[in-house]
């Protein structure tokens, strides 16, 4: 499957277990591959960030390969 970053950005993101984590706000891309790393991701209300990685803005940083679905919202494998 086929995806613009731009349609993916502002998508709400889940897990598994149907938990909200938050919104995909960007991407972190290897400028020598080409190859998508990371999704950033604003964590929900509810979500503790202190239980996942951050950068300094406060954004969740999840492996972009744990993306596991595209529809209405992403969900993440982050087991």
């Amino acid at each position: 499957m086929k995806k613009f970053a731009t349609e993916l950005r502002g998508k709400t993101v889940m897990t598994n277990d149907g938990q909200i984590l938050g919104m995909i706000e960007n991407f972190v891309i290897d400028t020598k591959t080409g190859e998508v790393q990371h999704v950033l991701v604003v964590p929900a209300e509810d979500v503790e960030p202190r239980l996942f990685q951050v950068d300094a803005q406060g954004r969740i940083i999840l492996p972009f390969n744990s993306m596991k679905a595209v529809r209405d919202v992403v969900v993440m494998d982050i087991s």
